[in-house]
């Protein structure tokens, strides 16, 4: 369909006590930004919690898969770039919506296997945390866990095995203790690899 980029790096940057943003810097291609980003967390933002478990559960067209193979994931958006004339912006952004529609058509089971299994990797970290608040929050999700478990899918069964979830979950706890070091205006990378 494209290439796929090899290496990109994650920056994920506390932009206020209640928001982030993510950066891309892409190995041969164009930063992209995501300012807002959805789903801030003290504990774990939303995009942060997808990209481990889509790394762990080697998904390669979920929302960074998406992007490592050249698209926009119909989230993230090409930043400006100076020196460059109008028309070919224009053109140039086009291009990446096409490429970037294409991928999510293609990736749409694998993006939507990356919510279900972010949201129950959520979940069971939530209940492992030695914070008795984050244990709280799991169990106030007994009903969505619930309703998640009904609509799996094979492959979601097949991916999100015991010994992956212990992966997940730890890499969560590790990323969880920088995300909280972090000032407002610092941001923690995140590399991706091909795997």
């Amino acid at each position: 369909m494209t290439r796929r980029i090899d290496d990109m790096k994650i920056e994920f940057r506390k932009t206020s006590a209640r928001t982030y943003a993510i950066k891309i810097l892409r190995d041969g291609a164009a930063p992209l930004e995501m300012d807002p980003a959805p789903g801030y967390d003290d504990a774990m933002p939303h995009d942060l919690l997808h990209l481990v478990v889509e790394v762990e559960l080697g998904l390669h067209l979920g929302v960074f898969g998406q992007v490592a193979a050249g698209g926009t994931a119909q989230t993230f958006h090409e930043r400006d770039r100076t020196g460059r004339r109008r028309r070919e912006a224009s053109r140039e952004r086009r291009k990446l919506a096409r490429r970037g529609d294409k991928l999510a058509k293609a990736g749409r089971d694998e993006a939507a296997l990356s919510e279900r299994a972010t949201f129950l990797c959520l979940n069971a970290w939530l209940a492992r945390s030695r914070e008795p608040e984050l244990r709280a929050r799991a169990s106030r999700l007994t009903d969505e866990v619930a309703h998640v478990d009904a609509v799996q899918t094979s492959d979601d069964s097949r991916a999100l095995t015991p010994q992956a979830m212990n992966r997940i979950c730890a890499r969560l706890d590790e990323l969880s203790a920088r995300w909280r070091r972090l000032g407002i205006g610092e941001s923690l990378a995140v590399d991706w690899s091909s795997r």
